[in-house]
């Protein structure tokens, strides 16, 4: 089984979704990248809550619609993310928002 998840204090670990929209939707080929400064090869997958991939790669293709979390030892686990599989969405940029930022939003299908 998937080691316990690290401490959340200790959290550098980012997990970086391709292309860079939210929601992300399996039609898209949503990729997931988990960096941190933990180990490379101790990265581990969790989806929708559970341990999905003990000592996984760091990047993979999403085959699957849940929610996705990466946690690499040493650096502690990532924030998650959400790939649906969905007809129609309305997408927002991956980014940190500000009060009066300008945004482009996508409707897609």
């Amino acid at each position: 089984g998937c080691c316990p998840l690290s401490p959340t204090g200790a959290q550098t670990t980012q997990l970086l979704v391709q292309p860079p929209w939210r929601p992300a939707v399996l039609w898209d080929r949503v990729t997931l990248t988990c960096q941190g400064s933990g180990t490379a090869r101790a990265t581990s997958w969790y989806k929708d809550g559970k341990c999905w991939w003990q000592k996984g790669p760091e990047r993979f293709t999403v085959t699957k619609s849940g929610t996705y979390m990466c946690d690499r030892r040493g650096s502690g686990h990532s924030s998650h993310i959400h790939v649906l599989n969905a007809r129609l969405v309305l997408q927002l940029p991956v980014r940190a928002l500000l009060e009066g930022d300008t945004v482009t939003l996508r409707c897609r299908g």
